[in-house]
């Protein structure tokens, strides 16, 4: 009988499939540096490093140098990361540091042939870290060698490609399944942060890797408060409760809001806020389509409160990004010109906030299609009384 080990097989296939997605987005990013006329690329941010390379290490410097027809890549680490680093950096070259990976990286690039400028991200490089850069490099080299460029991996990853897409697919859907969990075992008289704790160990356990954020439950006039953590307040008997969360599963976040109300005999302003704020929710996720600015959405929601009077007590842009980190490109705020395009993924999150009184939010995560939107955080958002 011939044996043949199918988990060995299985293992193989993933690495190949994952080689393949690393090295297109790698491709992505060398014709996006020839187009800038650059010939290398310093990423020194986490989750940049994590798009190109697969490498989740928390100390790392990857290299990429763009040739006329492919591009090479090198990753820098330390030695707690040299089992690690072999393992995920798929068809990357990989140097164990005996210093700062930094100047490391720096060192090694100026050695290369045929590299004149190496592109940086100013957004996130310090004054010190963009000395430590140049003190790295032959002299004659410092002025020349470095030059700023914004945001080349975070356009790229605005974008998401059919593997991200599905994980962002099962992290939403978690959170859905999370939810509907909370909504049988939240009571009055709780408190905020047991609720939360039960959230959290709940996600836990079904896989998640941990919390997208510090997880939301704000209720009765805590509600009013956009980023209300939860706090040791006791759920009340009669009231809103915002709850706002998400996870982190294979490396992806999700990110959703529901607002629910505890008790009996709500009042007229209450349910009167609630159902403005779902119909500027979902007036928005209807105007999401490819070509239409991330701004008109934003206007889309923010209209509708308007309408309502609500305006004023709408304090924060309709939504943002969502990929390897919560808050992503693009801004779906006032008077934002950029266009959606297909494989975004954005959060539709208006509300609004009576400050001593009660505030709602609704929010989904909404993935652009080609002629449309999808919901992926379907978890019912009509008002729900406990």
């Amino acid at each position: 009988m011939v044996y043949v080990n199918f988990l060995g097989l299985f293992q193989e296939e993933h690495r190949i499939i994952e080689r393949m997605i690393f090295s297109k987005r790698r491709a992505r990013a060398a014709a996006e540096l020839r187009r800038l006329n650059l010939s290398s690329l310093l990423v020194a941010e986490p989750a940049n490093i994590r798009y190109l390379s697969g490498f989740t290490g928390s100390n790392g410097v990857l290299v990429l140098l763009a040739g006329r027809t492919g591009v090479r890549a090198r990753l820098f680490t330390d030695g707690r990361y040299t089992a690690q680093a072999k393992t995920e950096a798929a068809g990357v070259s990989v140097t164990i540091a005996k210093r700062s990976v930094l100047t490391e990286a720096c060192v090694w690039l100026a050695q290369q042939k045929g590299v004149e400028s190496c592109g940086f991200d100013p957004t996130t490089a310090t004054v010190a870290t963009l000395e430590s850069m140049k003190k790295a490099v032959p002299a004659g080299r410092r002025r020349s060698l470095f030059r700023p460029a914004h945001g080349v991996v975070p356009r790229l990853r605005e974008l998401k490609d059919s593997y991200e897409i599905g994980a962002m697919r099962e992290a939403a859907a978690l959170g859905c399944q999370l939810y509907e969990h909370l909504l049988t075992v939240i009571e009055a008289g709780m408190t905020e942060q047991a609720l939360a704790a039960t959230l959290e160990y709940a996600a836990r356990m079904a896989g998640a890797e941990g919390m997208s954020f510090e997880t939301i439950v704000a209720s009765g006039e805590r509600s009013a408060l956009p980023h209300g953590r939860a706090t040791q307040a006791k759920l009340p008997r009669r009231g809103l409760v915002t709850l706002d969360f998400g996870v982190i599963l294979n490396g992806y976040c999700s990110d959703m809001t529901r607002t629910v109300y505890l008790g009996s005999a709500a009042s007229a302003e209450e349910r009167r806020v609630y159902d403005a704020v779902l119909a500027a929710q979902m007036t928005a996720v209807e105007a999401v389509r490819p070509g239409v600015t991330t701004g008109d959405v934003d206007e889309a929601a923010r209209s509708v409160l308007r309408s309502a009077g609500l305006e004023k007590a709408f304090s924060h842009s309709t939504g943002h990004g969502v990929g390897l980190e919560i808050h992503e490109g693009p801004r779906v705020g006032a008077g934002q010109k950029q266009l959606l395009e297909p494989g975004m993924i954005i959060t539709i999150e208006p509300g609004a906030y009576l400050p001593g009184r009660f505030g709602v939010r609704i929010e989904d995560m909404v993935l652009v299609t080609n002629n449309g939107a999808e919901i992926l955080t379907p978890s019912p958002k009509a008002w729900t009384q406990l």
